[in-house]
């Protein structure tokens, strides 16, 4: 029973290792890369005031986007568009061309391009040529927000694809691996035809919603020739339509066993083999994997997450809705319960490691849980996770009690001299009694679990509940910008203060949240031995060059020798800013240092 114990014990305590050390890691280091791209600069700024008209209007991203069914817009204070009408990108680069008509006037730049994990980033920034006011946002006349009912449904399309994925592969996956007598089940027949089905569904309606949702249209847009040229154009809309077609392709494998239960040949196992794994990467490899740093890493992070999740969840729902049906004669119920135990356990394991990789990779830092709704649906979802770990510990323990299945432990090793040499094919054999009790006792248990099968079969039953709500979870998170693109990083940086003459001391520079809006800046000086030195003078600005803003200068405080505060130091927006310290040690000797970092 104390082995039972641990073993439903085990994944649990390794989750929240892993998750502790993470937590370590993310304070002691947070990286600034995002996996999600950010607006860092534009031409012309954000309320500048030109003396002409520019000849175009670009807008600079932290990593590549396209326009796909999006746009990039420039209107006069009358409404009216004032631009060719064709976007231009460039890798991180999107601009369009002004006409060549145009005097003196407020305008408004609106724009709404893709994102590389497949999301729209959306806004508007005004200039002035002459001397007239801004224009307001409000003359664009529409909003850029996504439709409610596009909202809605996304998630609800990607859970049916997660849902069906799973039918469709842990299914037959657990009947090939852990119960060769189930190719002649009905239920199981339709789960895996229905997983299928829902497949091909999730994945069409995805198509068809991606458009208005990059586009920010309606649901009455959804046939819009334009939209679906623009989405079968994209990184997602090829990979849906491969999905597509490697889900009528295992169809086509499977179709003999889906309608008279014939059992697969070995070669069309593996053919079916590839074809699901065609399917758990075109599932996995779109979204917040391909963007953002390490994505190599993060893709077959994302590919070992789906298809454990397939195998475990799928191979639940086997057991629910054939394994453990009275109908089943004993031995084969306890055989594919063992087997799956096992199976089940190496998925539970790949998914918390896969887990944990992502969750660091998306989250960055652990304020990010809590400051942002990525991270607070994560937790939602680890919540969830947990419990169902739990659920499967129980599943666990009565499989390894009723079964007799103990973990197996290496025995020592003993050396034993002879005298004699024993002939080298000689192999010690069991006594027939000894080979006749084994099986005696084998069957008793197979016997008396299923006797029992109703105590498990209601934990089975908590378990695919918890992992339909994992999955609806799951479907929400991939349409959330992960917390990383969204959460302010407060900044901790040490610099050389350079000088005519070369490096002349160092200075700290502590700004936090390093959000919009009024922040706490500490500056520390040092000189070359690493003392806190006084300086004669000491100078800070804030400039974000691609809106043109700045210098600002920062107002400081003494709050100490070679300290000094500057309370409320104001970032007007987000962007892409540089702090730039100059301090002069003595009348002959001045030294500077700068640094660039991300506001949002």
């Amino acid at each position: 029973m104390g082995s039972a114990v641990g073993a439903r014990r085990r994944p649990a305590a390794v989750l929240l290792l892993l998750l502790v050390g993470w937590l370590f890691a993310g304070v002691v280091t947070a990286g600034p890369a995002a996996a999600h791209a950010e607006l860092v600069g534009t031409d012309p700024g954000e309320g500048a005031r030109l003396s002409a008209v520019p000849d175009r209007v670009s807008l600079d991203f932290s990593e590549g986007v396209s326009v796909g069914a999006g746009y990039l817009r420039v209107l006069d204070s009358a409404g009216e568009r004032v631009d060719t009408g064709t976007a231009e990108v460039d890798d991180r680069t999107v601009s369009v061309a002004l006409r060549g008509d145009l005097g003196e006037d407020g305008y408004l730049v609106t724009y709404r391009v893709i994102s590389a994990d497949s999301h729209p980033i959306a806004g508007s920034f005004s200039f002035v040529v002459g001397d007239g006011p801004l224009v307001d946002a409000g003359v664009a006349g529409a909003a850029d927000d996504t439709d409610p009912a596009v909202a809605a449904a996304l998630p609800i399309a990607r859970w049916a694809g997660f849902a069906g994925l799973a039918l469709a592969v842990g299914v037959p996956a657990m009947v090939a691996l852990c119960w060769p007598g189930g190719w002649g089940s009905p239920l199981l027949r339709r789960l895996a035809g229905a997983g299928l089905v829902a497949v091909v569904v999730g994945a069409v309606l995805t198509f068809l919603l991606q458009g208005p949702y990059a586009s920010a249209a309606g649901l009455g847009s959804v046939a819009d020739p334009a939209l679906l040229s623009a989405t079968a154009g994209s990184e997602l809309g090829v990979a849906l339509l491969i999905r597509l077609a490697l889900a009528a392709g295992l169809a086509l494998l499977l179709l003999p066993w889906l309608r008279r239960g014939e059992a697969p040949v070995p070669q069309g196992l593996v053919l079916g083999g590839v074809l699901a794994a065609g399917l758990v990467v075109t599932t996995a490899a779109v979204g917040h994997p391909v963007a953002g740093p390490y994505p190599a890493i993060a893709v077959v992070a994302a590919t070992a997450h789906v298809a454990a999740m397939s195998l475990w969840l799928g191979g639940l729902a086997a057991l629910l809705g054939a394994v453990l049906r009275d109908g089943v004669p004993a031995g084969e119920m306890a055989g594919a319960l063992a087997r799956f135990s096992r199976l089940a356990a190496s998925a539970v394991g790949v998914l918390v490691v896969s887990g944990v990789v992502q969750s660091v990779r998306e989250v960055g830092s652990p304020d990010a849980l809590f400051s942002t709704g990525y991270g607070r649906l994560l937790l939602a979802k680890l919540a969830v996770v947990l419990l169902l770990l739990a659920a499967a510990g129980v599943s666990r323990v009565w499989v390894q009690q009723r079964l007799g299945i103990r973990r197996t432990r290496p025995a020592r090793r003993r050396v034993t001299a002879h005298a004699f040499a024993a002939p080298a094919d000689a192999e010690p054999e069991a006594a027939p009694e000894v080979l006749h009790a084994a099986a005696a006792r084998e069957e008793d248990l197979a016997e008396g679990a299923a006797a029992e099968r109703g105590l498990l079969r209601r934990s089975v039953l908590v378990e695919v509940g918890l992992g339909v709500v994992v999955l609806a979870l799951s479907a929400v998170l991939v349409g959330t910008p992960p917390a990383r693109a969204t959460a302010s990083e407060p900044v901790d940086v040490t610099l050389p203060l350079q000088s005519a003459a070369g490096a002349d001391g160092s200075v700290q520079i502590s700004l936090d949240p390093a959000a919009p809006g009024a922040n706490t800046l500490h500056v520390y000086l040092f000189d070359s031995d690493g003392r806190l030195v006084q300086p004669a003078d000491i100078r800070v600005t804030l400039t974000e060059p691609g809106q043109e803003i700045g210098p600002l200068a920062v107002d400081l405080e003494p709050a100490g020798p070679g300290h000094y505060v500057g309370d409320g130091t104001a970032i007007p927006s987000a962007g892409t800013w540089t702090l730039a310290v100059s301090v002069r040690l003595d009348e002959f000797t001045a030294t500077t240092a700068s640094t660039d970092f991300p506001v949002r």
